[in-house]
Order: C-alpha cells, then structure tokens, then sequence
C-alpha cells in the first residue's frame, strides 16, 4: 500500500514538473500583443491549459502510434500490468512516461546544440 502510494506520488510529481517545462516552453513563443476584448465569448487558452492539452495530446499520440506498429508487426505485448496496488495498461503508461519526459528532452537537446555552436 504504501509503495503504491509513494509511486502515484513519485508518477504525479513528475506530471507536475512536465507541465512546468511545457509552460516554460511555451511562454517563449506565447504572443505579448494578444488584443483582449470583454466581449470574447471564444475560450482563454492560458499557458498552463495548453501545456496540460499538449501533454495528453502527446501521450494520445504516442499510443496511438505503439498500438499501429504492434498491430502492423503482429506483436504480443501484456495488456496490464500491476504496479504495487495499482494496475494500468501497459502501452498508456509507457505513452505517458515517455511524453512526461519530452519537454526534459527537449531543453537537453537544446543545450547540447547550443554548445555545440549548431
């Protein structure tokens, strides 16, 4: 119980960075000159609801495109597996960790380029 609990929160913290990344990502291109009017009736997109968009976007993405190659190549992977108390699909939660780690990967890129003077 509690190891399943100090996963969820390990899983969760990890989120919580991710979106920050995104945020910080995305506030670099976000548009300063945005005109505003009271009368809007279209939904305020905020850095932090595109970075939530983007992350679930990615993952949905991600697993769509393991679950074609697994069909096209005729491969067997477990549907579930069981982490402490808590069980889940194997391919989401590899679609989720791998776009949690996107935006880490991302800055990484970045600075390996910068250096390299590319």
């Amino acid at each position: 119980m509690i190891t399943a609990t100090l996963v969820f929160l390990v899983v969760l913290t990890l989120i919580g960075f991710s979106i920050r990344e995104r945020i910080r990502l995305r506030l670099q291109v976000w548009p300063r000159h945005r005109s505003q009017k009271l009368w809007e009736v279209e939904p305020r997109f905020t850095p932090f609801s595109e970075a939530i968009v983007s992350l679930i976007g990615m993952a949905g993405g991600i697993y769509l495109s393991l679950i074609l190659i697994l069909t096209f190549l005729d491969l067997n992977v477990p549907e579930r597996m069981r982490l402490g108390g808590i069980e889940m699909d194997v391919l989401a939660a590899f679609s989720i960790a791998v776009a949690v780690l996107q935006p880490f990967v991302i800055r990484l890129w970045s600075g390996i380029r910068g250096r390299l003077g590319s």
